[in-house]
């Protein structure tokens, strides 16, 4: 179960590398999201069992007097799981309101005693990555690529960016992103359309593949299926994760102040 908010927010670990010239991200004008924006997940293990809610919440902030989003990241675990092992994760991103680039990261858990404290300050001019390892006192500096993103940011920069218009079954998104102390390729591939059964109702949405590195906790690369609204928003619905034991699934419980409208499928 330690991987319960990292799950959530695998919708931001796409991987490869990130190329001006892809076919499908475009700059976009028009905003998928704004301040006051909040999500609720549930999640479940192994299709039963109650493991854990997370949330994500966009307010609005200055940093380096310059204004940004500030987009916080919270989870943990709830019912029985939490008495054998309990996570309290957060997770912070400060980021640029035009690039969506990221000049802040903080990431403080505890995951059944196994605690981080980073916070990560972004040049994206001169392409580094100034990490405080707050947990162990330390201080150090990497070389990152440029455009760089964090796990928190790039959901958002893809949200504005992704040209769901002319996406085709089987075309992936390539990004690069920086996670504690490491620069990560990873790779998106677009599955095609579904109408899933939520919470709200019957909702249209787009299927996506986000691949993993196999091992310790996913079973194979392609462990992870995502869906996102199928609209302005998109809004992530649902994750499904098959786990070196067992499954994982995390679908949205709660929203507000989406920017724009949330349409559910009415049967005739």
């Amino acid at each position: 179960m330690k991987k319960i908010l990292l799950i959530v927010f695998i919708i931001s670990t796409l991987q490869l590398t990130f190329s001006q010239e892809s076919s499908v991200l475009k700059a976009n004008n028009e905003s998928a999201f704004g301040v006051g924006e909040w999500f609720k997940f549930k999640m479940s293990y192994s299709g039963f069992l109650k493991a854990g809610n997370a949330t994500l919440t966009v307010k609005d902030s200055r940093i380096n007097n310059k204004e940004v989003y500030h987009v916080v990241g919270k989870g943990w675990t709830t019912g029985m799981i939490k008495w054998f092992f309990k996570v309290k994760d957060r997770y912070e991103s400060y980021f640029d309101k035009q690039t969506i680039t990221p000049y802040r990261f903080i990431r403080n858990i505890d995951e059944g005693g196994h605690t981080k404290n980073l916070e990560i300050d972004f040049d994206q001019k001169a392409n580094k990555a100034y990490v405080n390892d707050k947990k162990h006192k330390t201080k150090s500096v990497f070389d990152t690529k440029p455009n760089i993103q964090d796990m928190v940011s790039t959901f958002y920069y893809l949200r504005n960016n992704l040209d769901t218009s002319s996406l085709k079954v089987g075309d992936e998104v390539m990004i690069d992103m920086f996670f504690d102390g490491e620069n990560y390729g990873f790779k998106l591939k677009y599955l095609g359309e579904e109408t899933i059964k939520t919470d709200f109702g019957n909702i249209e949405s787009l299927m996506f593949r986000p691949y993993v590195m196999a091992g310790r906790v996913f079973k194979e690369e392609e462990s992870l299926t995502l869906w996102v609204t199928k609209d302005k928003n998109k809004v992530p619905l649902r994750i499904k994760a098959d786990l070196a034991v067992g499954s994982l699934r995390a679908d949205l419980e709660a929203f507000k102040g989406l920017k724009h409208p949330f349409r559910i499928v009415v049967d005739n």
